[in-house]
């Protein structure tokens, strides 16, 4: 799954032109490499996100099958760390 859709669908980002915006601006990274918004995700991979005031940190759990989860099934696919 392309990561700016993988933020948009883990309720990340609210919106997926917000989360390919982000990768296209250089603040999203996987595995420490900036990443394009076509960029796959896999299992285990771990996301970086540069905000202005902090930075987060995801691991991927799993991908989703569906084109949206809800809030509370968010921390089967990634953990914050």
């Amino acid at each position: 799954m392309r990561v700016d859709k993988f933020l948009n669908t883990v309720n990340i980002t609210k919106r997926r032109a917000v989360s390919e915006d982000m990768c296209k601006s250089g603040v999203v990274s996987i595995n420490g490499v900036v990443a394009k918004p076509a960029k796959e995700v896999k299992v285990g991979d771990v996301i970086t996100i540069k905000f202005l005031v902090r930075e987060a940190r995801y691991e991927v759990l799993a991908i989703p099958v569906t084109k949206s989860i809800s809030k509370p099934a968010q921390s089967e696919y990634v953990k914050e760390l």
